[in-house]
């Protein structure tokens, strides 16, 4: 049994904290939800940009899930203790759907270059089953990490205190409760991080480096623009993600407090989901009509049905 010890101590705030969480995952699950149904009923929108698109609402809906409800319960209950078997569940499927992301965000890159550098062939070399070989290797990549991770923590033994000075079950705050050497571990934990977090980064580095330099070879700026815009959103998407995320599994341990640290990690465990389809949404075009549309269509359908009953 261990006991997370961010959840104690200030009764006067639960209500407060319970109304936040839980609003920042309703708002979490409507967004995501929404970006998944207008890119399923909008045609327009049936192309591999968008396809990998609901692939990343899906993985952000169940990472909040990972996390989040959680979290009500302890403060709804007042019970912050979360049992081993629970603890290593939660780790692994954060590692992994965190991982699956990591890896989603680069072929996401890939598909932008693509769509830039080969228009004309696009949709022939981005074909569904590229598509899902792509999210599958996602999956399977997140998977196959976050098992050897999660693994490789549950076997430490844990005797110098059931405490997680934490939010949720993660690597760092755990091995901290071991009371054996672990520095192998750590540079176990830095070679996954450089797998999972530093070549998919470079990837995208190299990606947009690319993009940059058709962007600035276009003689037009409606070219430059329409093209920049295309990549904004998820350029944004990755330095949110990227930025809170590697500081917590790669940064020097004397760049920031360990408060700070919990706080990094509940905004790419909690904010960041929730920020995504907002991100998407005003940054798009495509998205905005699509939303217009499906609204409008709602609105004729409530007053048709309206008028049917009145008459």
């Amino acid at each position: 049994m261990f006991v997370f010890l961010q959840l104690d101590g200030r009764p006067e705030l639960q209500g407060l904290t319970f109304c936040v969480f839980l609003l920042i995952y309703l708002f979490t699950l409507a967004g995501n939800y929404l970006i998944i149904v207008v890119t399923l009923t909008n045609r327009s929108l049936h192309t591999p940009m968008y396809f990998f698109l609901r692939v990343l609402s899906v993985l952000d809906m169940c990472y909040s899930s990972v996390t989040i409800p959680k979290m009500l319960l302890n403060v709804l209950i007042e019970d912050s203790s979360i049992s081993y078997v629970g603890c290593a569940t939660q780790m692994y499927f954060l590692l992994f759907l965190g991982s699956a992301e990591c890896i989603l965000l680069a072929v996401m890159a890939y598909d932008r270059y693509m769509a830039i550098f080969n228009p004309l062939q696009y949709l022939i070399h981005m074909n569904r089953r590229v598509c899902l070989s792509f999210s599958l290797l996602s999956v399977v990549g997140g998977n196959l990490v976050s098992l050897v991770q999660t693994i490789w923590v549950f076997t430490l033994p844990f005797c110098a205190s059931n405490k997680i000075d934490y939010f949720f079950c993660d690597i760092p705050p755990l091995i901290k409760l071991s009371c054996i050497n672990t520095s192998m571990f750590e540079i176990q934990l830095l070679s996954a991080t450089v797998l999972v977090i530093v070549i998919p980064f470079i990837l995208i580095l190299v990606s947009y480096i690319l993009i940059i330099s058709s962007i600035l070879a276009k003689t037009s700026d409606e070219g430059r623009w329409k093209t920049f815009s295309t990549c904004s959103s998820h350029i944004m998407v990755v330095i949110l993600y990227y930025g809170t995320s590697s500081f917590i599994y790669i940064k020097p341990q004397y760049i920031f407090s360990e408060d700070k640290g919990k706080m990094l990690a509940l905004i790419y465990t909690t904010i960041t989901p929730m920020l995504n389809p907002a991100i998407y949404s005003i940054r798009n075009k495509e998205v905005q009509r699509a939303l217009r549309k499906m609204m409008g269509n709602w609105k004729k359908n409530c007053m048709g049905t309206n008028v049917h009953m009145m008459a």
